[in-house]
């Protein structure tokens, strides 16, 4: 059997109005036209549904019982199509992100609102993990776009990298505050707040306060720069963070600040990367939210 949309269309209009003329003017198309989708119909079911009695057209028992059968088909195709296009115009669908910890208190919810703004239909998972999990997640199509450190290269990933400079972390009264960029020379010997042994950006840090013979005190230990300020903001110490944490600060904290970020020397980098699925077409939603979180890593990247 081979329906089709028009037939069930042309069907319907003639149960409404008892003729093929004023269907086919409804429908946008000729007389010939419309009776021809219904003798087509007839001819696919294998059953007469309409009779002619002194010039009217009557439905026949089995056109009735057919009627509702055909509007549940044309009703479900229209929603379909409406909720397709509203997938299309970005105003349906769910979006599934994973978020490294340092993007996860500020930057992501943020950007998530703002891409939300005009889309009250969409539904949005939104979960914080370590960067292996991230890639774990991606890799394997769980979730539709994960902002990590940057992975090992791999053929089930497609990636945008970022090498985003890391900046100085100083309280707003430190005698440095006054500075526009910090040596690792103007910090030696002084309290440090780093990531844990072994993370690049602890050995990154490490090696530009041995480039210019700075001692590096590591007083606090963390799984990631967000504590640090605020024992940066207590005075306890200085940190080498990453501008993800440093712009999350800068917008959640209004004016004056007790925290201050300067660039830092010798360079210092973070890198990052937003990725989805290789192997799995994303939406267009997917495609869109990447573009807008492409933009703000980008002007991330020029804040400092």
């Amino acid at each position: 059997m081979n329906l089709s949309f028009r037939q069930l269309q042309a069907f319907r209009e003639v149960m409404r109005t008892g003729s093929v003329s004023e269907a086919a003017r409804i429908l946008g198309r000729t007389q010939p036209a419309a009776s021809a989708l219904i003798a087509n119909l007839e001819g696919e079911l294998g059953l007469a549904l309409f009779r002619r009695q002194r010039g009217k057209l009557v439905p026949t028992p089995e056109a009735r019982y057919f009627l509702p059968e055909a509007e549940a088909i044309l009703d479900r195709l229209a929603l379909s199509t409406r909720t397709m296009r509203e997938i299309g115009e970005l105003s349906q669908g769910r979006l599934k992100i994973a978020c490294m910890p340092a993007a996860a208190p500020v930057m992501m919810p943020q950007l998530v609102a703002e891409f939300l703004d005009d889309k009250p239909d969409v539904r949005v998972s939104l979960m914080m993990r370590a960067s292996s999990v991230i890639e774990e997640w991606i890799s394997s199509q769980q979730y539709d776009i994960g902002l990590s450190e940057t992975p090992n290269p791999s053929g089930a990933l497609d990636t945008e990298d970022f090498r985003l400079a890391c900046v100085c972390a100083l309280p707003a009264d430190d005698p440095l505050a006054h500075k526009e960029d910090i040596t690792a020379a103007d910090l030696d010997g002084r309290p440090m707040a780093a990531l844990q042994d072994g993370h690049p950006n602890l050995i990154d840090t490490q090696r530009a306060f041995a480039v210019q013979k700075a001692r590096f005190v590591q007083r606090f230990e963390l799984r990631n720069f967000q504590p640090a300020m605020t024992l940066v903001e207590n005075g306890l110490c200085a940190c080498i963070c990453d501008p993800i944490t440093a712009a999350g600060f800068i917008k959640a904290r209004p004016e004056p600040r007790s925290v201050v970020f300067r660039r830092f020397t010798p360079n210092v980098e973070l890198a990052v990367s937003i990725l989805q699925p290789a192997h799995r077409p994303p939406s267009t939603l997917a495609t869109s939210f990447a573009q807008c979180l492409s933009t703000e890593l980008h002007e991330i990247q020029n804040l400092f």
